[in-house]
C-alpha cells in the first residue's frame, strides 16, 4: 500500500513524460540532455507500480496549488482522471478552501510492505529521509489522515479536475 500526499508537485507516478520532462529538465544545477532522458525514464518506469501484479493499492492527495501549477497542463490533467479510474488507485484534491495548517507543512508518503512493516517518508529540496521509526510513522499517519479527511472525495475529486481541464 502507498499513500502518497504532495502539496506542490504532481507525484512521479502519476506524472506525464512532458510533466516530468519540465521538472527534471529545470534542475539546478543544470543536467545535460542524456541525464535528464535517463531521469524521466526511470520515473515513467516506476508508474508500474498502478498495474503491475500483485495489484497495489495506492492512495494519493493533492493539495490544489500542485494542481496549478504552470507545469500542469491538459495533458497533465486527464492522465490524473484516467490513472484514477483504475480501482487500486485513488485520487483526492485539498481544494484550498479546506486546507489546514498540516497540510502546508510538504509531501510525505507512508508505506506498507508485503510484510506489514510501516515506512514514512518526507523529503525537501536537499535532503529526504525513510524511516520505520514507529513514533515518526504514527505521527505522519496521523497528519496524513487529517489531510485526506479534508480532502474531497475520488468523485468529487475528478469533478473538480475535469473543471479545470475544461478551463484550459
Amino acid at each position: 500500500m502507498v499513500w502518497w500526499y504532495e502539496a506542490l508537485l504532481i507525484p512521479g507516478p502519476l506524472q506525464t513524460e512532458a510533466y516530468a520532462r519540465g521538472l527534471i529538465g529545470s534542475h539546478i544545477p543544470l543536467l545535460d540532455e542524456e541525464i535528464i532522458d535517463e531521469r524521466v525514464a526511470a520515473r515513467l518506469e516506476r508508474q508500474e507500480i498502478h498495474t503491475r501484479r500483485p495489484l497495489v493499492a495506492c492512495s494519493y492527495v493533492l493539495y490544489e496549488a500542485a494542481l496549478r501549477s504552470p507545469y500542469v497542463d491538459k495533458e497533465q490533467q486527464l492522465q490524473l482522471l484516467e490513472v484514477g479510474k483504475r480501482h487500486n488507485v485513488s485520487i483526492q484534491v485539498l481544494p484550498f478552501s479546506q486546507a489546514m495548517t498540516a497540510a502546508l507543512h510538504g509531501a510525505m508518503a507512508l508505506l506498507e510492505t508485503r510484510d506489514h512493516e510501516r515506512l514514512a517518508y518526507t523529503e525537501a529540496p536537499s535532503t529526504s529521509q525513510l524511516t520505520a521509526d514507529p513514533q515518526v510513522v504514527s505521527a505522519q499517519t496521523e497528519r496524513l489522515s487529517m489531510i485526506r479527511s479534508m480532502a474531497l472525495d475520488p468523485e468529487e475529486s475528478a469533478r473538480f479536475i475535469e473543471r479545470m481541464a475544461e478551463d484550459l
